[in-house]
């Protein structure tokens, strides 16, 4: 197994060392320590930190990902068509969908309250000058 400091891990996976501490402290990723302290990391954390940010990419949570630590070491794809997992992915991406989508509605609504009231405001009259 090939070992990794957090800084040659962090420019691997195109993130920040910070981004790494901050997934360490979450729960999502473990290092072991040198004598001197310094984090050292598996080649299968390259896939662990590419799968967690994926699935952030996708909506889900930090919480969320959590949810799914046991297939993280093994690229999505793969996982994502095992049974075990399918039942608990769709959940969790079920309820990330929905929440996404009240924030959606709430947002639209606030955009189209917005530009209801901008010509009341007087925007767009320098426009037509």
């Amino acid at each position: 197994m090939v070992v990794v400091r957090i800084g040659e891990l962090a420019a691997e996976v195109g993130t920040t060392t910070r981004t790494l501490r901050y997934y360490e402290e979450q729960g999502l990723l473990s290092a072991t320590r040198t004598p001197g302290g310094y984090r050292r990391y598996g080649r299968d954390d390259v896939t662990r930190v590419e799968n967690i940010r994926t699935l952030a990419e996708c909506g889900f949570t930090l919480q969320d990902i959590r949810s799914f630590l046991a297939f993280l070491d093994r690229p999505l794809p793969e996982r994502f068509r095992a049974a075990p997992m399918c039942e608990d992915a769709l959940a969790v991406a079920a309820r990330r969908l929905a929440s996404l989508d009240e924030r959606i509605d709430v947002l639209s609504r606030l955009r189209d309250r917005l530009a209801q009231r901008l010509p009341e405001l007087g925007v767009g009259r320098s426009e037509e000058r």
